[in-house]
């Protein structure tokens, strides 16, 4: 188990880019809808976009990362977009993920 003291000393070693540290996730009805929400994202802000992500019963969930700022407006650009072409279930940014979050979240490749 870490504890919070060794979850503040891993994130200020530098276990994860801060430029990567937010996490975004747009969950949608349909694979148009996620993949119109990824391109909108990539096209709106400098974020990584680390998996789309079938849920089951056509849902499907797209992962970015970056900093806060660039999270949010990818949000914004791919909520906007999927909502034109499909159904958008759910948004949210978590900024600064525990490390045990990390732990069952998609690896980034760079």
């Amino acid at each position: 188990m870490v504890t919070k003291s060794q979850e503040k000393e891993t994130s200020q070693s530098g276990v994860l880019d801060p430029e990567l540290r937010a996490l975004g996730m747009i969950e949608t009805r349909g694979l148009v809808a996620c993949i119109e929400a990824a391109d909108a994202m990539a096209k709106a802000a400098n974020i990584a976009l680390t998996q789309r992500r079938a849920i089951g019963g056509g849902y499907m969930t797209i992962m970015v990362r970056g900093d806060v700022g660039a999270v949010r407006t990818a949000l914004e650009a791919g909520t906007k977009a999927a909502k034109l072409v499909g159904k958008v279930e759910s948004v949210k940014m978590l900024p600064n993920p525990s490390l045990l979050v990390e732990d069952i979240l998609p690896n980034i490749i760079v």
